[in-house]
């Protein structure tokens, strides 16, 4: 399979191409998450030939259509940077990306909170950078986050888990898209879909059930912008526990007292906070296989992304 492809601004990659010739190289992007994704880096500013290094800039006047303007000689690079999005943006529509990972802070590409100033130099609010921006209008499916927010744990898993599951859906439909194929990725991702938004799981489930085979390939593009939505949404204790408890019934009849029991007092420590989700999630994989329990052995619930990245660990 193809691996992951993953936007990131190119001085997090270790690119020395900040307005002071700088980087700001991200171990983790790159050692961590760089076993299991290849990048594509961007640099709004190097690239579209402001020059490394190059006089620092901010956003200027209304945050909704705010300018890029140098801070000394208040050079307005505005059109500059708007011409290089917008053909910036044509190429990344080849590149098959599932997520992006932005700089922080950055005139051009951070993702919210970037200050914007009044002409005499007051900041008077915050807007996503102008690159930023016009990507995720362009591309409103795909997960985004700042390399700062994923210090939050929670911010963190939601992202990574959206990513590896577009990449699992794009995978589904290069095979083909048919009404079985699509019917099969919700079946297998359900419980991973109800864990961050029961409504809308199952709304898609209903829609699948009423398609045609003529329906199917352009439904495709209805059930990812659904999906993204859905796994969106936060994630709770009180929900993991509602499809862990979920699981544990699927074991009535199918596995002994023992591990059944054994299951249930993981998930009230899990609830009460005294373990991470990693715990009851481990016991219920190893008990699901070794009873052979061919739906939840299906569930990407179990495993959404590698065990390695550690996003399941935390209390």
């Amino acid at each position: 399979m193809d691996r992951i492809r993953l936007g990131v601004s190119a001085c997090l990659l270790g690119q020395a191409v900040r307005y002071d010739g700088q980087h700001k190289h991200d171990h983790y992007i790159t050692d961590t998450l760089g076993q299991y994704v290849d990048f594509v880096g961007v640099c709004p500013e190097a690239e579209c030939g402001l020059g490394i290094p190059r006089e620092a800039m901010r956003l200027i006047g209304d945050a909704e259509q705010p300018r890029l303007v140098t801070i000394r000689t208040r050079i307005d690079h505005t059109e500059r940077m708007q011409a290089w999005i917008a053909q910036r943006l044509r190429d990344l529509e080849g590149e098959n990306l599932c997520g992006f990972i932005f700089k922080a802070r950055s005139p051009s590409s951070g993702m919210a909170a970037v200050k914007v100033y009044s002409e005499a130099g007051h900041p008077v609010g915050k807007a996503p950078g102008l690159f930023a921006r016009a990507f995720m209008e362009r591309f409103p499916n795909l997960p985004c986050e700042e390399e700062g927010r994923l210090n939050d744990v929670d911010l963190h898993e939601n992202f990574i888990e959206r990513v590896f599951t577009l990449w699992r859906f794009r995978q589904m439909v290069a095979e083909g898209v048919t009404v079985s194929a699509l019917m099969g990725f919700h079946a297998r991702n359900k419980l991973l879909i109800q864990s961050h938004h029961e409504t809308l799981m199952r709304e898609m489930g209903r829609e699948l059930a009423a398609l045609s085979a003529g329906e199917a390939a352009a439904y495709a593009a209805v059930y990812e912008a659904k999906l993204m939505q859905a796994l969106k949404a936060r994630a709770t204790v009180r929900k993991h526990t509602n499809i862990l408890q979920h699981m544990l019934g699927y074991l009535r009849g199918r596995a002994d007292e023992a591990d059944r029991q054994g299951v249930a007092e993981v998930i009230a420590d899990y609830h009460r906070g005294v373990v991470p989700l990693i715990v009851p999630v481990t016991l219920l994989r190893h008990v699901v296989f070794k009873h052979r329990i061919p739906y939840l052995m299906e569930q990407y619930y179990l495993s959404p992304h590698p065990l390695e990245l550690k996003l399941r660990n935390h209390a």
